[in-house]
């Protein structure tokens, strides 16, 4: 993750400096667009209070939420970016953000995110539901609790297709601490059987009444991964969809259908690359892919337990039954090892190109 922290200040430095420096020079608003009102994306100054924006109201463009204390904010929008500073006892939920979002001074509060970049700074007791395609940065915060996000909504999939936002490329555990310290862990994951609704309720508001919200982890936009917790067993097995123009509508099917009947196996992470031919060669090792990668991105799963391997190359084959989609899934436990470790090494290094 080398070109993202080259943007990011490896140093401490004033707090005036790092507001020059860090928050953009210049919001949507003040470009002046006909209709285009500072105060539509704006939260700020409020308290004991619900209330955010509904889709629509914000598509795509920057957002801010300063001074709130003891208030449920919702913003069910992409957004361009969102900065959020100064904030206490506060729970979030933030619709999908193109580039980055920043929360700064903020405490006890509870967020459910996606986006891009995610970086905290004076940050304590913070959880968060998170899809990040990028590794996430802390600094200068403690109490940081994470986990892997859950949420839908009707118009959750394109508001993720608007930002650009890939939800199988969620780096929610990989989190790294620009300030580490020896005698102290500043971040930790969420309990793994940690539910969405008893950190963040749905909204009973009028205003969002309408809104067709589901926790439903079989429902949920982004799916749920198990990510650096410690693997359940030591076998583990690579599944891999290729493009196809409907890749990921029937790598969500196969999901589901492994939540279903095999509790036993465990999805740890997801990737969606793209392969040139000479990289699924060496994957694969075979040149049997090399057509087909050319076609698009994969989507790549590791899914782990006793006896994995089997029980994916079992469900794969009822799953593709009367399909035209080609799937690649391990062979034997000894080649899931090596090509589970080529294809996420290869990912990771796609990932910070």
């Amino acid at each position: 993750m080398g070109c993202i922290c080259s943007k990011l200040f490896l140093w401490r430095r004033p707090r005036h400096e790092e507001l020059q420096e860090e928050q953009p020079k210049q919001f949507s608003w003040d470009k002046r667009r006909e209709g285009l009102r500072k105060e539509d994306y704006i939260i700020k100054d409020q308290k004991d209070a619900t209330l955010g924006r509904v889709p629509g109201t914000v598509n795509g463009q920057q957002f801010l939420v300063q001074n709130c204390e003891n208030c449920n904010i919702y913003v069910f929008d992409h957004s361009a970016a969102i900065n959020i500073d100064d904030c206490v006892n506060c729970n979030f939920f933030l619709g999908p953000i193109k580039s980055s979002v920043f929360i700064r001074d903020c405490k006890n509060c509870k967020f459910i995110l996606s986006c891009q970049q995610f970086r905290t700074r004076d940050c304590n007791k913070i959880d968060i539901f998170l899809c990040c395609n990028t590794q996430p940065i802390i600094e200068a915060s403690s109490g940081m609790r994470f986990g892997c996000y859950q949420y839908f909504y009707p118009e959750l999939a394109d508001h993720f297709k608007s930002a650009g936002v890939t939800v199988f490329n969620n780096n929610w555990g990989n989190i790294h601490d620009f300030t580490q310290d020896p005698d102290e862990q500043h971040f930790s994951n969420l309990p793994e059987d940690a539910k969405i609704e008893d950190f963040l309720s749905i909204p009973l508001a009028e205003e969002f009444s309408k809104m067709n919200i589901s926790l439903d982890v079989s429902k949920s936009v982004v799916p749920k991964t198990h990510g650096n917790r410690r693997k359940p067993s030591d076998e583990s097995t690579l599944v891999v969809f290729f493009n196809d123009g409907s890749c990921s509508a029937r790598a969500f099917s196969f999901i589901n259908a492994m939540r279903s009947s095999h509790q036993e196996c465990t999805l740890i992470q997801t990737k969606e690359v793209e392969l040139k031919p000479e990289d699924a060669q060496r994957v694969f090792n075979t040149d049997s892919y090399n057509n087909i990668v050319q076609q698009g991105a994969v989507i790549g799963m590791e899914y782990n337990g006793d006896d994995c391997v089997e029980t994916c190359k079992t469900e794969a084959l009822n799953f593709m039954k009367g399909s035209v989609g080609l799937v690649f899934v391990s062979q034997s436990q000894s080649e899931a090892e090596k090509q589970i470790e080529d294809f996420y090494n290869f990912a990771d290094m796609q990932m910070a190109v």
